[in-house]
């Protein structure tokens, strides 16, 4: 990619494309076209064919898609499959109607069989049955990537597709309702320290800044009490209680989105379509490319990871009533190894660091 080129980062405020914009500033593109969801809808098909018309942009980093954890994709499933349905067709189509010389599509590792074999590599997509609680949302990442190599293979264009493993990083999202399971941790125990030593002055400062639903840091206590609650969050006796979904035993990768934003800027500039897949491959398909670290951690050791780095010291409580989703999510990336690349971030430095950040905003 030339330095000048123009490069839209479709998402640039979220986790992913924020982490993005910020590897290729640091190495000295200058030439950017954003816009926040306000700005411009990617669901809505005639202002991103207009925007296309009026930016053309070179390269293309498409970030931008409806997410959240266990508890959205249980919710939401019509949102999750609509709106990223609209999303991808929309910027996909139009990258390939206006000459984009190279566009990025990021997916998610949950498009993989919940029986997928583990470690999971590109080959086991579609071989059986997805994991029902975020089926919605896997099946719109599919069909985002299918839409990148099949018009690569019909139009000959340059589009690549990712898999990221689970994120985490700077810009990530705490709401409670929303979030996915590492920054919902660090927050929930973060409240339960904050709760247990009675700091309502740093509690009141976290929920101006990430309400509970409508209950704010002016809120009064027993407003706070109460959301605080709802969310798993008490206090009784003389201790603060956490509960947290399932048992604990499912075992999860995590990937820092600065690592996740390295390896979409490597695939850009050394990468083509070409060299995903062998040059004697019959049918070509699955083309895509895993981004983690192959190495993974189960919930219930994640917990403690984050108890020592939050220093809360009140009670877990496991509600094994509620799903522990998929087993098992561990991506290969030998791949992505193959090609050049190899993540930097271990685990426990990047919750350091994502508390810290997080802590900073209070």
């Amino acid at each position: 990619m030339d330095k000048q080129a123009k490069i839209f980062v479709a998402g640039h405020r979220g986790l992913v494309g924020s982490a993005i914009l910020k590897n290729l500033q640091e190495k000295g593109y200058t030439n950017f076209v954003l816009r926040t969801h306000q700005e411009l809808d990617l669901t809505d098909q005639k202002a991103v064919a207009d925007f296309y018309d009026k930016e053309k942009p070179d390269y293309v980093y498409l970030a931008a898609a409806y997410v959240g954890g266990i508890m959205a994709n249980s919710l939401y499933r019509a949102d999750f499959i609509w709106r990223n349905l609209q999303i991808e067709c929309n910027v996909i189509h139009q990258s390939y109607l206006h000459g984009v010389k190279k566009l990025l599509f990021l997916g998610s590792t949950c498009i993989y069989p919940r029986e997928a074999p583990q470690p999971m590599p590109e080959d086991c997509l579609l071989t059986s049955p997805l994991e029902y609680t975020n089926e919605p949302y896997a099946i719109s990442k599919i069909a985002g990537l299918k839409m990148c190599e099949s018009y690569n293979l019909q139009y000959g264009t340059n589009f690549i597709a990712v898999m990221p493993t689970n994120l985490y990083g700077p810009n990530d999202n705490f709401n409670l309702r929303t979030s996915h399971v590492l920054p919902a941790l660090i927050r929930k125990l973060h409240l339960g320290k904050l709760l247990q030593e009675k700091d309502w002055n740093a509690l009141r400062r976290d929920l101006d800044r990430y309400p509970l639903d409508d209950v704010t840091g002016r809120s009064s206590e027993n407003e706070i009490y109460e959301a605080l609650a709802k969310y798993g969050i008490t206090y009784t006796g003389d201790t603060a209680n956490v509960e947290i979904w399932g048992t604990g035993a499912p075992l999860r990768e995590f990937l820092w989105s600065e690592d996740m934003a390295d390896a979409c800027v490597f695939l850009m500039e050394h990468i083509d379509f070409r060299d995903t897949y062998p040059e004697d491959m019959r049918d070509i398909r699955n083309c895509h490319i895993n981004i983690g670290t192959g190495k993974e951690i189960s919930i219930r050791q994640l917990v403690d990871e984050i108890r020592v780095t939050t220093g809360y010291n009140g009670h877990i409580v496991w509600n094994t009533d509620k799903p522990d989703g998929t087993l098992r999510k561990l991506t290969d990336p030998s791949k992505l190894h193959s090609l050049g690349w190899h993540h930097s971030v271990e685990l426990p430095d990047g919750i350091r660091r994502l508390y810290a950040w997080y802590k900073s905003y209070q």
